[in-house]
């Protein structure tokens, strides 16, 4: 059985042991995305009853997370499918997501200390990033650090984890592939800002530049905002429906100012200091890979 299927199987092992039919069901709906944090912690781990075990926790934490987030943030589809919460209603996608949020964890209680600790702290860094990342959509905010400190709480404290606890299974330095897991979470979450703006909305699976107007200020956006000279226009479009006219001003003043072009620059440069980190280790072929195959997606 491929290795990604049996994390599957095991999520699915996990929901049935709730003895909750519902809870089953919904499973179902659950669009499956790249499951990119088991992918990281089997190359570094290897396929075995803890690591599978541990894949199958981290993967629920994201899905709970991403079901609690689709509610935040309103949205109607999740990796061009239909979310939990618009194919039943808010209420079922949060309590869905306590389950798994709560099952999760009733497994950490049986593994290793050390992973148990790493894993739940990074769950309450997520939550408290996903309360910045509403906080910070309250007024237009020119903060980087804000920005940088919200998206390691938010995408790359749960990645980082992942890669730490990993490594703690597999007996290798769990700092350096810490440090690797934290620095790949920031520039996935980095890119995936910057795809807001470079792609389509059919390929996004949502309307395109949707971030800044949900109150989203991006790493482009506060790169543009920095060297703009004319600010007060840029803040004006903030959290309003763009006309065509007015994407394609800031879509402009980004290529003319060179924001676009400096935000992918600075998403591959945190990459590739999480390259330098791993660069002696045996697996670190694979981990170059899997950096580059993050950094590198469609602009």
């Amino acid at each position: 059985m491929e290795e990604l299927e049996q994390v599957k199987q095991q999520i699915i092992h996990f929901v049935k042991e709730c003895n909750h039919q519902k809870s089953l069901d919904l499973l179902d709906n659950l669009a499956t995305g790249k499951m990119l944090r088991s992918k990281l912690i089997l190359k570094i781990a290897g396929v075995s009853k803890e690591s599978l075990e541990l894949c199958a926790v981290v993967e629920m934490i994201h899905a709970a997370s991403l079901l609690h987030d689709d509610v935040i943030d309103e949205a109607d589809t999740r990796r061009g499918k239909p979310s939990v919460n618009a194919l039943f209603d808010n209420k079922t996608a949060i309590m869905f997501g306590d389950i798994l949020y709560s099952k999760a964890f009733t497994q950490l209680t049986q593994m290793d200390k050390k992973i148990a600790y790493t894993v739940s702290n990074a769950v309450t860094l997520l939550s408290i990033g996903e309360m910045d990342d509403v906080d910070l959509t309250d007024n237009f905010n020119s903060s980087y650090d804000k920005y940088l400190d919200m998206i390691y709480k938010k995408t790359a404290s749960l990645i980082e984890a992942a890669s730490r606890s990993a490594a703690i299974i597999a007996g290798l330095n769990e700092e350096k592939y810490a440090l690797y897991g934290k620095n790949l979470g920031l520039a996935f979450q980095m890119i995936d800002d910057i795809l807001d703006i470079t792609q389509d909305s059919k390929t996004l699976g949502k309307p395109a530049m949707l971030d800044f107007v949900e109150g989203k200020v991006t790493i482009p956006y506060l790169l543009l905002h920095e060297r703009l000279e004319n600010k007060e226009k840029l803040e004006s479009l903030y959290k309003k429906e763009l006309s065509n006219e007015e994407s394609n001003w800031i879509k402009q003043q980004m290529n003319e100012t060179k924001a676009l072009e400096d935000s992918i620059n600075l998403a591959k440069k945190i990459g590739n200091e999480a390259i330098n980190v791993v660069k002696d280790e045996a697996n670190s072929e694979t981990l170059v890979l899997i950096m580059k195959a993050m950094t590198e997606r469609e602009f």
